[in-house]
């Protein structure tokens, strides 16, 4: 069945929203993202984020898109990976991110290159939160991953929430989730972290499904979850794509509707550096500008 927003829920109470981009690799897709953004814009996000390739390999793109999205007059958020990196190259771009005019991170472990060893001076996320708080104080709000079905490298549920427990001991302002299909498996994981004592906003982490190959393989790569009923289905379609993308836009607006509805506070969407399925989803909620 299509999902319809409730009609006692009128008029839809539209949550704040942030988007996530990556650096494109040729002219011709900074000038798709580009064109991407603006229509994004009309959603008047609380920033929109940018991220960063493996062993900070897209460091120039990474840094050159956040330019343009704070010269387009919104807030951008970098992502800041630390793996392989020494205390001497972060310090230098966090000043030239500070020059910039940027005021919100997120910091991660992220990964090396393939082919590389672990080299470096940080071994975890939490050992970047500490560095950037000691060297920059308060200059910069800093957002952290969690991993709702645990993190496909940790060792145990347990080792996984601790591990974010200590990101946030760090300095970590707030946190974005992976993404996810199953909103029982982030109130579970928000609950083990209020009973921690840790009360830091989760913004649940959205991906819109425009693709069932491409989802598939993100999820099997990152450890995010696909249910059953939503794999079946996906694979039910075979080649029919405006099938997936009908069906991807029924889930992920039921999806946002049952966190907003529970509670959550704001919702972040990994665009893909495309627009339609985001403005699709935010359609469906009522959410749309």
């Amino acid at each position: 069945m299509p999902f319809m927003p409730m009609a006692n829920k009128e008029p839809a109470v539209r949550l704040p929203l942030s988007f996530e981009f990556f650096p494109p690799k040729t002219p011709e897709g900074a000038a798709k993202l580009r064109n991407v953004r603006q229509q994004l814009y009309a959603m008047e996000p609380e920033f929109c984020s940018v991220t960063y390739g493996a062993g900070g390999s897209t460091h120039d793109g990474t840094f050159g898109t956040v330019r343009e999205i704070l010269g387009e007059g919104v807030s951008a958020a970098c992502h800041f990976s630390c793996i392989g990196a020494t205390k001497v190259t972060v310090r230098s771009q966090l000043a030239e991110l500070k020059a910039m005019g940027v005021k919100r991170l997120v910091a991660l472990r992220g990964d090396l290159p393939s082919g590389y060893g672990i080299g470096g001076e940080f071994l975890y996320a939490s050992d970047l939160v500490a560095f950037i708080r000691a060297e920059t104080g308060r200059d910069f709000h800093i957002e952290v991953a969690c991993y709702p079905e645990v993190h496909p490298q940790a060792k145990s549920p347990e080792a996984d929430l601790q591990a974010f427990a200590a990101k946030v001991r760090a300095g970590a302002d707030s946190a974005i989730t992976q993404y996810f299909f199953s909103p029982e498996a982030y109130w579970r994981f928000v609950d083990e972290v209020r009973a921690l004592g840790i009360d830091t906003p989760i913004v649940p982490g959205i991906m819109p499904i425009t693709s069932s190959t491409q989802l598939m393989r993100f999820s099997d790569a990152c450890g995010a979850e696909i249910p059953r009923w939503i794999r079946l289905r996906l694979q039910s379609f075979g080649d029919d794509t405006a099938s997936i993308k009908s069906f991807g836009l029924d889930v992920v607006a039921a999806l946002c509707e049952r966190l907003r509805d529970g509670g959550a506070q704001s919702l972040h969407f990994y665009t893909m550096n495309q627009s339609v399925a985001t403005l699709g989803v935010l359609e469906r909620l009522g959410w749309s500008a």
